[in-house]
C-alpha cells in the first residue's frame, strides 16, 4: 500500500535510529546494508507500538553518494541529524518502497486503524459446483479416493492458460489407471454382491473405451476440448462405482438421534415452480416461454442423514406442495408459514472435512481451517433455515437455495456464513432458473424420484 512515507513517519513522535553495516568487500561492488529501527514513543494504543526492522542493500554509487552529500557516520544518531536525515530516509524508504514487490508489513497499524476481523484464507481446493462436492462426499473405497483426487487435479490444470501442463495431466491419468489395475481386486471387492456385475462393467468402461486410456490419448493430442470432455466422462464413472461402493452410512448415529427420520444414502427431489404473477420463465434453446420451470436437487444423506432425512419425509408427505417463495440478494426461502408440526427440528448436522461422522449442535471455525464436506459457498446449495428457537437446530421445514456470489464472499472466496448451516444438497439441473425466480413464486410441487427406499423413519414408540 503506497502512502506519503515522510509525512507518515515524522508526524508519529518516532525516534529514528539508523545503523549502517557495511558488507565484506567484493570486486564488482560494495554493498551496504541499513538496518531501520522504528522505536515509537509510548502510547495509549498498545496496538500502535511496535519495532520494525527492514535490511537493505544498496549498490556502491548510492553509498558514495550518500557519504559524500550528507557525511553520515557509522553509528549516527537523528537527535544530531534529524534536518537532514528527514530527506535522505523518506528519499531512501521511497527507493526501497519502488523496488520492492510487496508493501512493507507492519506500517498498516500507522497508516490506517486495524480491522475488526480477519477471514482466513485456508489452503484448500473448495469444490465450487454442486457435482464436484457430492462426489467428494461420497464415503468410498480408498484406492477409488486416489484416483478421483488425481483426476480432479486436472480440473485444476486444465484452467493454466496458453501453455498447459500436458505432461502433468499425463503423469496424472496414468498413475490413477496404474492404482485402478493394481488394485482392481480391492476396489470390486468394496461392493456388495448383488451389485457386481454393474460394478465390473463400470471398471470395465473406466480403464478401456471411452476411459482412462482415452483421456491419455486426448492429452497426447493436446486438446482441451478433448481433455475436458473425457475428464469429466471419466469422474463420471468414478463417482457411480463409488456409489455402489457406498450402500449406506459409514458411521453409527448416536442412540439420541434416532428419534429422527434418517436418509442412508443419495436421495432426488424435483420442484416445479410457477411464476405468481402469471408471467414466464425464459425458453429452453429453441424453445416457447415456460409457465413452470423443474428444478432438480440431489440431497446427501451420506453427510447429512438427518437433515436430508427430515427433508426426505416432508417433500413425501406433500409439505412443500403451494408453498410461496420469498428472495433476497443471496437466496430463495420457503415460505415460514407451514404448520409447524410439519417435520422435526434437528439439531445444526455439519460434516467437517476429513472426518468420518458429522459434528451436532456445533458451527465450524473457518479462521481456524475447517472447512464442511457440503459447503455452503457454492451456487444452489440447498440448506435448513435456522431454528426460531436456537441456532443450534434447524427449522424444522423451511430450507433455501442458496445464491453463492464470489463477490459477497471473503477470503479465499468462502461465505461468511461457511460452516454455520446444515448443508444437505445441491441444485443438479435447473440452476439457470434460480436467478427467475421473484419474491411470490410458487412451489407448484416437490417429490422425490429417488431414494426412498433409504429413507429410515424412526419407530413409534
Amino acid at each position: 500500500m503506497a502512502f506519503p512515507l515522510s509525512s507518515a513517519i515524522f508526524s508519529h513522535n518516532i525516534s529514528l535510529n539508523v545503523f549502517f553495516t557495511p558488507s565484506p568487500r567484493r570486486p564488482t561492488s560494495m554493498p551496504t546494508r541499513l538496518m531501520f529501527c522504528f522505536n515509537q514513543t509510548p502510547r495509549k494504543d498498545p496496538q500502535r507500538s511496535g519495532r520494525l526492522r527492514i535490511p537493505c542493500t544498496f549498490g556502491k554509487d548510492l553509498h558514495k553518494e550518500l557519504a559524500n552529500q550528507h557525511d553520515v557516520p557509522l553509528n549516527t544518531s537523528t537527535n544530531r541529524h534529524n534536518k537532514k536525515l528527514e530527506k535522505l530516509i523518506a528519499v531512501i524508504l521511497l527507493l526501497v518502497q519502488a523496488s520492492s514487490p510487496l508493501p512493507f508489513l507492519g506500517w498498516g497499524s500507522w497508516y490506517a486503524p486495524p480491522a475488526n476481523a480477519v477471514l482466513y484464507s485456508p489452503d484448500t481446493k473448495v469444490p465450487r459446483t454442486g457435482e464436484l462436492a457430492l462426489r467428494r462426499a461420497i464415503p468410498a473405497n480408498t484406492n477409488m479416493k486416489s484416483i478421483q483426487d488425481s483426476l480432479e487435479d486436472i480440473s485444476y490444470l486444465l484452467r493454466i492458460p496458453q501453455r498447459k501442463p500436458y505432461g502433468t495431466m499425463e503423469g496424472n491419468v496414468k498413475k490413477a489407471l496404474k492404482i485402478a489395475i493394481d488394485e482392481k481386486d480391492s476396489i470390486l471387492a468394496s461392493i456388495p454382491a448383488d451389485l457386481k456385475e454393474k460394478g465390473s462393467t463400470l471398471y470395465a468402461s473406466l480403464i478401456d473405451g471411452k476411459g482412462l486410456k482415452a483421456l491419455i490419448a486426448s492429452i497426447k493430442d493436446q486438446d482441451p476440448d478433448k481433455v475436458s470432455v473425457g475428464l469429466a466422462s471419466s469422474l463420471d464413472t468414478v463417482a457411480e462405482l463409488e456409489l455402489l461402493q457406498a450402500p449406506g452410512l459409514s458411521f453409527l448415529l448416536p442412540e439420541l438421534y434416532l428419534k429422527y427420520p434418517r436418509l442412508s444414502g443419495r436421495g432426488i427431489v424435483e420442484f416445479t415452480v410457477e411464476k405468481g404473477d402469471g408471467s414466464s420463465f425464459s425458453p429452453e434453446s429453441g424453445g416457447e416461454p415456460r409457465k413452470t420451470a423443474t428444478i432438480q436437487v440431489v440431497i446427501d444423506g451420506y453427510s447429512a442423514p438427518l437433515t436430508a432425512g427430515n427433508f426426505t419425509k416432508l417433500v413425501i408427505d406433500g409439505a412443500y406442495n403451494g408453498t410461496k417463495l420469498n428472495c433476497t440478494d443471496q437466496a430463495i426461502l420457503s415460505d415460514n408459514g407451514l404448520d409447524k408440526n410439519k417435520g422435526y427440528s434437528v439439531p445444526l448436522e455439519i460434516m467437517p472435512f476429513g472426518q468420518f461422522e458429522p459434528l451436532y449442535k456445533t458451527t465450524l471455525s473457518v479462521q481456524d481451517g475447517e472447512l464442511p464436506v457440503l459447503p455452503l459457498s457454492v451456487y444452489g446449495a440447498v440448506v435448513m433455515a435456522h431454528s426460531e428457537v436456537s441456532e443450534e437446530y434447524s427449522s424444522p421445514n423451511q430450507f433455501f437455495f442458496y445464491l453463492y456470489d464470489k463477490r459477497n464472499a471473503g477470503l479465499g472466496g468462502l461465505s461468511f456464513d461457511e460452516g454455520q448451516f446444515s448443508v444437505f444438497g445441491y441444485t443438479t439441473v435447473g440452476r439457470d432458473i434460480l436467478p427467475q425466480i421473484k419474491t411470490g413464486d410458487v412451489i407448484k410441487s416437490a417429490k422425490l424420484v429417488e431414494g426412498e427406499d433409504r429413507l429410515i423413519l424412526p419407530i413409534e414408540s
